[in-house]
This record gives structure tokens, C-alpha cells and sequence, in this order.
């Protein structure tokens, strides 16, 4: 039996067109600008923040995945069609997917199956040019940085060149690049120094886009990005060196969120796309409250496990974007739990309902860390073909044991119809909480007590361990008057530890933090633990060798 891929079957689906489905959301025709037939940006007076505030905002998370991913973006579209199935007005808010992982791993981001959003091809490659208007405002002031070292001592800032911590961005993976030296070729080249890459969804004009309120907001976080130290120690920002002006220009049409739909013809908003590993993990502040404006229940989604995008989801976006979500729903699949039970990655498709009750520990991890912000959960299990009956029975029992309710999630191969049963259970949960969410940390605790109270209460950690490079970084961070911040934590997605080995629940382990880097535009520090790195590289057998296109422009491999 031949299994249709992803882009078949999005390609097998009549779409409507984008103003037949903003109409229905009650979009006047003028506050959309049409990107071709089926997708568009709407503008930003469309967004009431008193109808927002009244809006049930779910969101999705998942237990610690494989190296294939777990399905929370299937999970959140599914939901998303499930709701509106038995009668809720539901818009789903997601990231827009970035060209590393679909040309690396993934190839492809929109969902599967029969829950997906589309159209898939254009989403996944390019979509709208947000991503490449990140990229290009990051290197513009890149390039006004190195522009202000060749001048010496003759521009307006006086820059010291061995501090300069901004990078440039590509949002392509490419390991190469993460240790570059800059400014090579005598008088005429610049000014030789050491620098490098981050991929573009980890760059920090991503995460301003993604928490900015309006315009004239990200214009603000633009001026306070921070580039370094002049020779007598004063700190140097974006507006020292007057770059935000143009940087705004650039990011000016990618600040409006975008409008596409499900294949069951339901809204989708697209906005922004920062990783959950290296960055904050969730679309922007604007796209979520644009659905919340534009429907009654939103479905969103949060990067990787719960551990890194709903730690980040709660702890920084939500308290910039006042949000109060009213559930939570923690995606859970039979190969993961097998593989936190030790099975190997090629042995998953066997049953073993040992391995599944053994490697529930790390679902139970992050069961106990979405019950420590207040906001009830709901399992949902995004179910293979090779889940035996057995298996999947051992996993509600077992959350039924924890007191949470877990319902299987049938869209991937059903649409709307098989996330119905689990919308039902989703929707009567968001109805039934009306309270507010409890924080991990104080914004105003010391940034060492910050990192501590992450690394212990949601990853399990013993203790941290700081080296010598952190600790001068934390005093810079307070000379500067930073440290009240909160943080983003730079950590592996496949283990709770900053080792990606240490599958299932790790407990008392040292968490290392090896570097603490500034972002006071976005309004976060992000500690950097373990070997991560914000360049990832490709894989040995890359996505992109599977892709072609002919001779009509018909794309296959982007599954």
C-alpha cells in the first residue's frame, strides 16, 4: 500500500480563496493585502485587545520528542478543524517554518496527513518574505556595525571591536559558518575580526518581531539592541549608531501577520518563526492576539517539549502579551514513550508495552511541570499505524493515574473528524478555567537565581554550574542594569538535561552554562548550556537530496 506523502495530499485539496476565508472571519476586504489567490497579510488595525482578552487561548506543547519530531503542528491543526467540527469558532496561530530544517531533517513543516495547513509548498519555502526580511534588517546592522569599526574612532560610537557580540544571519543550516573572521583584504576590507552565523530563527530581530506590539514598539526594541562596549567601557546599542530607522523599514510589511488556511478551509495564522531550542519557541504576540480578535478559541503551539517552548510560552511571551491560556494539551506519542523506555530508533514500530509504561516518566515530567503554572493539561496521543491497541490503553491508564485525562488524536489520517473527539475534552476544559497562570520565576530575582529556579524545578537539575565566561557575563548583565530580564535557556530539545543522550527523566544532574548572552531589544538573556549552538548543521543525508522539481514547477521530496 502506497502511503500519500504530505505534499500529495495537500495538492489533492481544492483550496478556497484567502478572501472567501477572511470574509468569514468578518476581515473587511480593505484590511487584507492579498499575496496571490491564497494567502495574505492583514493589517494591524484589525486587532481589538479587549475582544483578545476575552479569546480561550490553548495551547500545545509535547513530551521530550524524537529526533523525528512528535507532531505537535499535526496535533494543533487537527485540533484547530476538530473545534470548529462540533461547533467552536477556532483559528489555529502558528510559526512560519524556516528553510534549515526543511532542506535538513524535516523537509517540510505544515502539519501531515489530512491536517495540515496549505498552500504547504509555498509556506514552507519562503512563504511571505518574513523570514528574509529578518535576515536582511539583522545584517543590515551587522553591516553598520563593521561600518562604524572601519571608521575609528571617526563615527559616532566608538565601538571596540573584541567586544562586538552581534552576528550575521542566513536562515539556511550551516555548521561552516558558525566561526568566521571578517574584514580581510588590507585597508579597503574593513576591520579583521573574529564573528560568525546564527541561523535566522534564532536571531534576536526574530524574537523582537515576534514580542513587539505594534510599529512604533518594534522600533523601540530595534533601538535598544545591545552591540558592545566603546574603548572607555560606555555600552554601544542599535541607536547609538542610529541603525533602528532602517531596520524598521525593512521589518515594516513582515510585522503584519499572515492568513492561510487548514485544508478543511479553516483560518490559519502564520507569523513569525523562533526556535524553541535556541530561541523563545512561539510565534509572535501580535498573530496570537490577531486570532484571539478574530475567533473564540485559539489554538497555538509552543516549540519542542514542554521543558524549553512552554517554559519560554509562559514565562516571557505571555508576560509580555498578558495572555492567560486556559489549557494546555501536552502531545504524546506510543514511539516516544517506547523511546524514553530505551527502545532504539529502529525498533519503535515493534510493541512493547514495557518500554511504553518505563519511558512514561518523561511524560510524567512534564505532566507535573504544566501542573506547576496553574492551567489544567489534557494528553493527547497523536497516534501511528503501528500503535498497538495495548499500547495506547497502557498510556491513558497511565495518565489517568497522573489525573489527567489522554484522548487519541486520529487527524493526521481523519482531518477535523479525528481531532473531534479530543476538541470535545479540549474545549470543555478551556471552559472551565477562567484563572490566571503562576510564573516560574521573578523577573526581578537575580539572573544566577533565575537560571537555577528553571534548571531545578522544570528540568530536574541538581545544581548549575556557571563558567568562568557566564560569571563575567553576569557582571556585565548588571553593570548594564539587564539582569532583571528574564531568560531564555539555550538547551538541547532532546533531554531534559544539557546532554541529548540523557533520554527519560535525568534527576540531580549538573546543568553547565557556558555563556549568558545579551538581548535587550527582545527583552531576554538567554544562557547557553552544554554543546548547543545557534548555527545548526545538516544531517548526513540531508532533505534537500530528496527534493526536485519539473519541467510544469511540480515539487517532490517536500514531504
Amino acid at each position: 500500500m502506497n502511503v500519500p506523502t504530505d505534499l500529495e495530499v495537500a495538492k489533492s485539496v481544492p483550496m478556497a480563496p484567502i478572501g472567501e476565508i477572511a470574509a468569514r472571519l468578518g476581515i473587511e476586504e480593505a484590511d487584507i493585502e492579498p499575496y496571490g489567490r491564497y494567502k495574505a497579510k492583514i493589517a494591524l488595525s484589525v486587532i481589538d485587545k479587549e475582544k483578545a482578552a476575552r479569546g480561550k487561548l490553548i495551547l500545545v506543547t509535547a513530551m521530550t520528542p524524537t529526533p523525528a519530531g512528535e507532531g505537535k503542528t499535526t496535533t494543533s491543526v487537527g485540533l484547530c478543524d476538530g473545534l470548529n467540527r462540533i461547533g467552536r469558532k477556532a483559528v489555529v496561530v502558528l510559526r512560519e517554518p524556516s528553510l534549515g530544517p526543511c532542506f535538513g531533517m524535516k523537509g517540510g513543516a505544515t502539519g501531515g496527513g489530512r491536517s495540515q495547513v496549505v498552500p504547504m509548498e509555498d509556506i514552507n519555502l519562503h512563504f511571505m518574505g518574513d523570514f528574509k526580511a529578518v535576515e536582511t534588517a539583522n545584517n543590515l546592522l551587522a553591516a553598520l556595525i563593521d561600518n562604524e569599526l572601519r571608521l575609528s574612532g571617526k563615527g559616532t560610537s566608538d565601538i571596540d571591536p573584541r567586544s562586538v557580540t552581534w552576528k550575521r544571519v542566513m536562515d539556511m543550516n550551516a555548521r561552516e559558518l558558525r566561526n568566521i573572521i571578517t574584514g580581510l583584504g588590507g585597508k579597503t576590507g574593513g576591520v579583521p575580526r573574529e564573528t560568525g552565523f546564527n541561523i535566522t530563527a534564532a536571531s534576536e530581530i526574530m524574537a523582537i518581531l515576534c514580542l513587539s506590539d505594534d510599529l512604533l514598539d518594534m522600533k523601540e526594541k530595534l533601538a535598544n539592541i545591545y552591540v558592545g562596549q566603546s574603548y572607555d567601557g560606555r555600552a554601544v546599542y542599535a541607536r547609538d549608531i542610529r541603525a533602528q530607522g532602517a531596520l524598521a523599514v525593512i521589518l515594516k510589511e513582515a510585522i503584519k501577520p499572515n492568513l492561510v488556511q487548514t485544508l478543511e478551509k479553516n483560518a490559519a495564522v502564520i507569523h513569525g518563526g523562533p526556535f524553541a531550542n535556541i530561541a523563545q519557541g512561539t510565534n509572535s504576540i501580535l498573530g496570537t492576539r490577531m486570532g484571539l480578535t478574530l475567533a473564540d478559541y485559539v489554538v497555538t503551539e509552543a516549540g519542542f517539549g514542554a521543558d524549553l517552548g512552554a517554559e519560554k510560552f509562559f514565562n516571557i511571551k505571555c508576560r509580555y502579551g498578558g495572555f492567560k491560556p486556559r489549557a494546555v494539551v501536552i502531545v504524546a506519542t506510543v514511539r516516544a514513550l517506547k523511546y524514553h523506555g530505551g527502545v532504539k530508533l529502529e525498533n519503535l514500530s515493534r510493541t512493547d508495552v514495557a518500554a511504553v509504561r518505563k519511558g512514561f516518566v518523561n511524560l510524567a515530567r512534564h505532566i507535573d511541570n504544566v501542573a506547576q503554572f496553574g492551567v489544567p493539561a489534557v494528553v493527547a496521543i497523536n497516534r501511528f499505524s503501528s500503535d498497538t491497541d495495548e499500547e495506547v490503553k497502557a498510556v491513558r491508564q497511565l495518565c489517568a493515574d497522573k489525573g489527567v485525562v489522554a484522548e487519541v488524536n486520529a487527524a493526521w489520517a481523519k482531518g477535523g473528524e479525528g481531532a473531534a473527539a479530543l476538541a470535545e475534552i479540549v474545549a470543555d476544559t478551556a471552559d472551565g478555567f477562567d484563572g490566571d497562570f503562576i510564573p516560574t520565576y521573578d523577573w526581578d530575582s537575580g539572573v544566577a537565581e533565575k537560571i537555577n529556579t528553571v534548571a531545578t524545578r522544570i528540568y530536574g537539575a541538581g545544581s548549575v554550574i556557571l563558567t568562568p565566561k557566564a560569571v563575567t557575563r553576569l557582571a556585565t548583565i548588571k553593570q548594564l542594569g539587564l539582569d532583571h530580564l528574564p531568560i531564555c535557556i539555550a538547551k538541547t530539545q532532546y533531554s531534559f538535561s544539557d546532554n541529548p543522550a540523557r533520554i527519560g527523566r535525568p534527576e540531580g544532574f549538573e546543568l553547565a552554562v557556558s555563556d549568558i548572552e545579551i538581548a535587550a531589544g527582545a527583552g531576554f538573556l538567554i544562557p547557553v548550556t552544554g554543546n548547543i549552538v545557534r548555527m545548526p548543521g545538516l544531517p548526513a543525508k540531508p532533505a534537500a537530496l530528496s527534493m526536485d522539481i519539473d519541467a510544469a514547477g511540480n515539487i517532490t521530496g517536500l514531504i
